[in-house]
């Protein structure tokens, strides 16, 4: 090869870049690793064990030890937990609620009418609709959660999750740990007292829980159409007569006579009417109790103004008692308790709304009563301790008022009648008798309430409001709330917003009485308190 040759250009082959350079002796193998991710010459690593690498979900931490870590599953196995059969309901589907989804007990024998099972969106509505009745009947909300997830379990959807709020009712069902879940929600938008309805939606939910009754999508949806269709048991004359006799009671119960009885009764119907006006117009709650708070304290200002010789606080008092929201009160301190801290601010929230109404109301007439000359002495109206055998049958009658006020059915009235004449009497021996603190005795009688409501909602199988709302009537604090708004009208600040503390330790005596008193009972009733492992003290986190 001549010279010339040698100084030609290479060909594009010649100058790759893996081309090895002039003098480079080249291995035989075909193939030669040239990264540089690649092992040096001589240097031995250990093989890592065949394992799966660590940061699979199916391998095992770094801190586990055989020797020292029990198995995931003792050799005894997993002790589960067994509900009693033959409890209510409410408190198998409360302890199940109160526990992790990974605690729960296996699903019960479910009704199972069609091929398959019932379908999924269908069940979701029914449980949707029945939770809209309780919670637009005022029940609390962790019964409203437990009735949704009895109605879930009776048709086989056991991985559900209620959730219930002040206006707001959602539940999801998830299929399987792969499948998407299912929700579904409903807005609560109209509230209605009627116990009656309340009653009749328990006892559908008790029909759907019992595994001996087979109650197929169309059957339940045909009752709880009839439920919604059922008119009050009470014409609107009765419950008008009902809110002026309670007046009366009320009366009598803080030393009134039969003219205060009389006189307490005409505002207190008048006061009904106005309101009855007021909602037929479409006026907010608020404006209805700011009206229906005016006639009682107007006759008792006249009384006084005409020197009538009657106790006017007695009759105003008497008609501050047909007006205090004591469903709403109990209700909201019941979820505030038991977890549901949204929905028991937003009740208490509406019974400072319904007080405020009502404050306004009394205050604009006796602010003008004031004015006007009038003499309203609070102590004519303490004299309660002077009639027993009265003031208990009062109470009582008061209690009967108002369980027909709340629409109760005519079965429960005695009942509720006799429980709030047994809450009087306790009351009364505690405060008068023993002279001890009026909150002290309020919060015992109002527990007896709540024990007593409880046991007989139990034998029937239904709600306890309907036991215990009406029986805690003689025990609200309709004087001291007078007394506060009195001592503002007259320029005493300072004892008017003593009376209205006092009035409120009070309200908050009832609510927490009555709650504590079903939690005893479920508590010591047999099979009541097993498996509540979620109700041990978290100390915050």
């Amino acid at each position: 090869m001549t010279d010339a040759e040698d100084r030609k250009p290479l060909s594009d082959e010649a100058r790759m870049a893996f081309t090895p350079p002039a003098g480079v002796e080249v291995g035989d193998s075909e193939s030669e690793t040239t990264s540089e991710f690649a092992l040096p010459v001589g240097l031995d690593v250990p093989q890592p064990p065949s394992a799966e690498p660590e940061g699979s979900a199916f391998s095992l931490p770094r801190s586990y030890s055989a020797r020292e870590t029990p198995a995931f599953t003792p050799p005894t196995g997993i002790p589960a937990v067994s509900l009693t059969k033959d409890a209510p309901w409410q408190d198998r589907m409360r302890t199940m609620l109160r526990m992790s989804v990974t605690e729960r007990p296996a699903l019960e024998p479910v009704q199972r009418t069609e091929e398959g099972g019932p379908a999924v969106p269908r069940v979701l509505d029914l449980t949707l609709r029945i939770g809209e009745l309780l919670l637009a009947g005022g029940e609390g909300a962790e019964d409203v959660e437990a009735a949704m997830f009895a109605v879930c379990r009776s048709y086989g959807l056991d991985r559900c999750e209620p959730n219930v709020t002040f206006t707001l009712l959602s539940i999801s069902y998830q299929p399987s740990l792969v499948d998407d879940p299912v929700s579904a929600s409903r807005t609560v938008r109209r509230r209605g007292t009627d116990y009656t309805r309340l009653a009749a939606v328990f006892q559908l939910v008790d029909d759907l829980s019992d595994p001996e009754t087979h109650i197929s999508l169309e059957e339940a949806y045909r009752r709880l159409a009839e439920i919604r269709r059922n008119r009050h048991p009470y014409p609107t004359w009765v419950l008008t007569a009902a809110s002026g006799l309670l007046a009366g009671a009320a009366s009598v119960l803080v030393g009134g006579d039969v003219i205060v009885f009389v006189a307490a009764a005409l505002g207190a119907m008048l006061g009904d009417r106005l309101a009855w006006l007021c909602a037929g117009r479409g006026l907010p709650e608020f404006y209805q109790f700011t009206v229906a708070a005016m006639p009682p304290a107007a006759i008792g200002v006249a009384l006084t103004v005409a020197h009538v010789d009657v106790a006017a606080s007695a009759v105003i008092t008497g008609g501050l008692f047909a007006l205090l929201p004591g469903r709403a009160l109990v209700a909201g301190v019941q979820d505030g308790l038991t977890g549901f801290y949204i929905t028991a601010a937003a009740r208490l929230l509406e019974v400072l709304y319904f007080f405020v109404g009502i404050v306004v109301g009394v205050l604009v007439v006796l602010y003008f009563g004031v004015q006007l000359g009038a003499q309203l002495n609070p102590e004519a109206a303490l004299g309660s301790n002077e009639q027993p055998l009265v003031q208990t049958a009062a109470s009582m009658l008061l209690s009967l008022t108002f369980a027909v006020l709340l629409q109760q059915e005519r079965s429960t009235v005695l009942a509720v009648t006799l429980n709030g004449g047994v809450a009087w009497v306790v009351y009364g021996a505690m405060h008068y008798a023993g002279d001890l603190s009026p909150v002290a005795s309020t919060a015992v009688a109002a527990g007896l309430v709540g024990l007593f409501g409880q046991l007989m909602s139990r034998y029937r199988y239904a709600s306890a409001l309907p036991y215990t709302t009406a029986a805690i009537g003689p025990l609200l604090p309709g004087s001291a709330t007078y007394f506060g708004l009195l001592a503002i009208a007259q320029n005493d600040v300072d004892g008017g917003l003593g009376s209205l503390t006092k009035a409120a330790a009070l309200a908050m005596a009832i609510a927490i009485g009555v709650n504590l008193g079903s939690e005893v009972s479920r508590l010591f009733l047999r099979g009541a308190g097993r498996g509540r492992k979620a109700a041990k003290r978290t100390r915050g986190f």
